[in-house]
């Protein structure tokens, strides 16, 4: 087994990879033993913490008034921007994003101020007796509005290939739509928080719960003016993250670092729910306009669209956001000529930023409403237009930024979906039903996908670990990259449990750390086990190298007649039978002063990209996946209910089925609750009204599919080089519910017999449905 190609000796180990094992902190999940931030005995002398936000979208901040706060009861300390000692700057990726407003205020919730008192409730009362000034001025609530002024975050930016007016103009076929998507709150388990303990010579240890360490690092050190060497963030798991704590991470624990240096004493800070809501970011939503060209096959000629996205009032993580919407316009399909014209819109409303799949559902549903109209204006199923428009094998197989479909799975991802689903059968059999049925109408819809793997900016695109074996024979592990609950501490432990044959339980995982593995790129992106697997690989089979030279001089034979299986090494040659425990061979390598310590480095290879052009190959690999999904709607109030869904999903060669497939069910549940219920709504002043759990729905277990089929695609390995020929899990299975959109317009677009094409804004709320049935009904009354 070489670092090259890790298959030589995949799955032979117990513990090892493609093996169905058991998340690493499941059992404390369940019993509440796992312990997160602020479960952590809490250290003498800790002060909490609370933030004073505004109450106002826009405006100028004139003054700020803390006499109050700092007399009250129990308070230690009340800075605002006048008090940072470094850079009043959180921006991850530009600059110029202050962590407390200083001159202007750009949204409601943005932080002022912040409050470190001897109790939580002291520090949120305090809070309280803030007095504001603030002179208000006009707001931008909505991407309409931030058009018609022209509100831009950033020039708008535009993927391109052939020419696509010409195209539009030649086509036999000509339409055009605009519809929108809404935003979406993280809505993690476990909110914002962050503890800050003061060291010696100005040092600070950061528990944050972020996807970032090296992040959260780097903005602590700029808000407080000191080199990153004088920071060190860990972080053992999060109760959840989703993208919300990429970015948004970095700045509570900022806040709380500030407080901590400037009292001297540890300081933890935990928003509210409501608080939390308020001065984060969501997903962005998404208005769309486009104008299709297409032949009578329905075969796309030419596409022309426009996303703007609600960037917010700064620009946070948009451009990678943005970016990645616009190389998954074309999704699963060939389109000759096309311009995709991205706007990045500013408006007064908490900055947006990373949600899981980062850009890319809501790039996917472009072509998705496109071919649903097609197939509607020339009288075929969409299946059949969404065929003649697949990327072509060997031919029609380039993207519009340059990059080669090269392991195309998408005929055999939708074959396979359709086969689960008894698809012919079913949709003669809905098509029945809603014939029969004046209220409750059922539809069924299909979604392919193609989905590109790595981050939008290469240079992230790697990682470091650092493993330990002991002379007992235990491994220790440490990576980059942060357990948010997906499993990777597991996954990556199995990578190491294959190296060196040997039980999963003897391989102990321990808190990510910048003071361990420095210069680590964020958990996100779907690149969790691609990047710091191979790093873990590298890093053991250093290792287990260095043993095997051992074990062959200590054998006496060759060093390739070593082989590492079954917790033991073995003489792997006709008539030796000598063996040896690998505990035994550890120890025997420390008294020969043999390092069993190692660290592992990987960069992803291949990719490469033109942020200005927009032309590269950006992603190492891209995931497929099909779904097919059946669905209720009442027509006199607009609910709606999901019936059955069937699920594929390419996972390469599967590190760890269990695992993968509770990623496949949480994200799909996921991407169903940003298509159907999860709604963000903003008062005209600019404020959040959907603050919490009671105004703000997520899906809940009655709104899950009774029938819910999962199949991990077989026989699939990845092409390309990654560990173990395994593919990224986090992220694609959320676009999947795209399906449930598609079979949502198929319900409502039965209302009218199918005579009038659905447009349908999501999330489809009975409200947004109940317009719909009502808008079919109208516009077939008229024609």
């Amino acid at each position: 087994m070489t670092a090259a190609d890790p298959d030589l000796a995949a799955g032979t180990a117990k513990g090892g990879v493609h093996r169905a094992q058991r998340h690493d902190s499941a059992l404390k999940h369940a019993t509440g033993e796992a312990v997160f931030i602020d479960d952590m005995p809490e250290p003498a002398g800790l002060l909490h913490a609370a933030l004073v936000l505004s109450p106002v979208a826009h405006g100028r901040l004139r003054a700020v008034d803390l006499t109050a706060v700092r007399a009250a009861d129990g308070v230690v300390a009340a800075l605002t921007a006048a008090d940072v000692p470094g850079r009043n700057d959180i921006a991850p990726v530009r600059e110029n994003e202050p962590l407390f407003a200083d001159a202007l205020v750009e949204h409601a919730g943005q932080p002022i101020a912040a409050i470190a008192a001897t109790s939580l409730d002291a520090a949120r009362a305090a809070a309280k007796k803030a007095v504001l000034d603030i002179e208000a001025l006009p707001a931008v609530l909505t991407i309409d509005q931030a058009l018609a002024r022209q509100s831009l975050l950033y020039p708008p930016v535009v993927v391109a290939r052939g020419d696509a007016d010409a195209a539009l103009g030649s086509a036999p076929h000509l339409l055009s739509n605009s519809f929108r998507v809404g935003g979406q709150e993280h809505f993690y388990l476990e909110g914002q928080v962050a503890l800050a303990l003061p060291g010696e010579d100005g040092d600070l240890v950061v528990h944050s719960s972020t996807q970032h360490p090296t992040e959260v690092q780097h903005i602590v050190a700029r808000v407080l003016g000191l080199d990153y060497n004088q920071v060190t963030v860990m972080v053992r798991r999060m109760g959840g993250a989703f993208g919300g704590k990429e970015s948004n991470a970095s700045w509570i624990a900022a806040a709380a670092a500030l407080l901590a240096r400037a009292t001297g004493r540890p300081v933890k800070l935990r928003l509210p729910r409501a608080h939390d809501m308020a001065a984060t970011g969501k997903r962005h939503g998404f208005l769309y306009r486009y104008t299709v060209g297409f032949d009578d096959d329905g075969r796309v000629l030419g596409l022309d669209a426009t996303l703007a996205a609600n960037g917010g009032h700064s620009v946070d993580l948009t451009p990678g956001v943005l970016a990645r919407a616009l190389t998954h316009v074309d999704n699963v399909y060939w389109v000759p000529h096309i311009r995709c014209t991205g706007l990045a819109c500013k408006t007064n409303t908490v900055s947006n930023t990373a949600f899981r799949g980062f850009g890319g559902p809501q790039g996917v549903v472009v072509m998705e409403d496109a071919i649903g109209r097609i197939a509607h204006a020339l009288g075929k199923t969409a299946e059949a237009v969404r065929a003649v428009n697949f990327y072509g094998e060997g031919k029609d197989d380039e993207t519009p930024y340059g990059q080669k479909v090269e392991d195309n799975l998408i005929r055999r991802c939708v074959a396979q979906v359709a086969r689960d689903s008894d698809w012919d059968q079913r949709r003669a059999e809905i098509d029945a039903f809603n014939r029969g049925s004046a209220v409750i109408k059922r539809g069924l819809g299909q979604f392919p996908l193609k989905f590109g793997i790595s981050f939008n900016i290469p240079s992230m695109n790697q990682a470091g670990a650092l493993v330990h074996v002991y002379s007992d024979g235990s491994v220790r592990l440490n990576h980059g990259g942060t357990e948010m609950g997906q499993g990777l501490f597991v996954k990556v432990a199995q990578v190491v449990a294959e190296v060196f044959q040997v039980d999963l339980d003897r391989i102990r995982v321990t808190a990510t750390s910048t003071g361990e593995v420095p210069n680590t790129s964020p958990t996100a992106a779907s690149t969790g086990s691609d990047l710091n697997g191979w790093a873990a690989f590298a890093a053991a089979n250093t290792i287990r190298q260095r043993m095997a030279a051992f074990a062959a001089g200590h054998f006496d034979v060759p060093e390739d007649t070593i082989a590492f299986r079954d917790n033991h090494v073995h003489v792997a040659r006709p008539g030796d039978n000598r063996v040896m425990a690998f505990g035994e061979l550890a120890r025997l390598c420390h008294q020969d002063r043999v390092s069993l310590s190692a660290t592992g480095f990987y960069k992803t290879p291949k990719i490469h990209w033109d942020a200005e052009k927009m032309k590269g190959r950006p992603f190492f690999y891209f995931s497929y996946g099909a779904a097919v999904a059946e669905v209720a709607i009442d027509t006199l109030t607009g609910e709606m209910r999901v019936l059955r869904v069937d699920l594929v999903q390419d996972c390469g060669r599967s590190l760890n089925p269990a695992v993968d497939r509770g990623q496949i069910e949480g994200a799909f549940a996921q991407g169903m609750g940003w298509l159907t219920c999860e709604e963000l709504w903003w008062d005209p002043e600019g404020r959040l009204r959907t603050a919490g759990p009671s105004t703000y729905k997520i899906p809940g277990s009655r709104d899950m599919p009774p029938i819910f089929n999962v199949r991990i695609l077989q026989d699939a390995p990845a092409r390309e080089a990654t560990i173990f020929r395994s593919k990224a899990i986090g992220e694609p299975p959320l676009m999947l519910a795209t399906a449930v959109w598609t079979a949502l317009k198929d319900a409502i677009a039965s209302v009218a017999d199918h005579q009038v094409p659905v447009t349908l804004d999501a999330p489809a709320t009975p409200e947004r449905v109940l317009m719909a049935v009502q808008a079919v009904r109208s516009a077939r009354r008229t024609t």
